[in-house]
């Protein structure tokens, strides 16, 4: 996961240049959403989009809505080299039935973001998952710690 919303990257300009138009404190704890798409569709909705799941400009439109999915919490351990990795496993609940999203019945999932709330929110950063996941009913997904890599390089 390498690349930052344009939400955050204003926030955290304004935050090192000193401005006070912008005032960003992290919740204290963020959260892996998981989205499902055509990953270049769903990267192009997280950098710049809203959560709202109308238009598919919107990367509300493309997480996964279905299937007792909720977003999990995450923890981080401190940067190091550019980069900060997850350090623990982030287990979604077992998938009640096939995870979809606004726009697809049975969607597979192909990107991930860490965001600043359990529902709702920002998106901070984002990127593709390296193999994607078709997630039905019986179905787990997780992450293992140190899998998710955070990095501002």
């Amino acid at each position: 996961m390498s690349a930052a919303s344009n939400y955050l990257e204003l926030e955290i300009l304004d935050h090192v240049l000193g401005e006070t138009a912008r005032n960003y404190t992290p919740t204290s704890a963020l959260h892996v959403a998981l989205f499902a798409g055509t990953a270049s569709t769903v990267l192009t909705a997280l950098e710049s989009g809203t959560n709202s799941t109308s238009g598919s400009g919107n990367w509300g439109h493309y997480e996964v809505n279905a299937g007792d999915y909720a977003r999990q919490a995450v923890n981080f351990a401190t940067a190091s080299g550019g980069s900060a990795a997850s350090n623990s496993t982030v287990t979604f609940p077992v998938a009640t039935a096939n995870y979809n999203n606004a726009a697809t019945s049975g969607a597979t999932v192909t990107c991930i973001a860490v965001v600043d709330a359990s529902s709702s929110g920002n998106v901070l950063f984002f990127g593709q998952l390296t193999t994607s996941k078709t997630v039905s009913s019986g179905d787990q997904f997780t992450v293992s710690s140190g899998n998710l890599t955070v990095s501002l390089a």
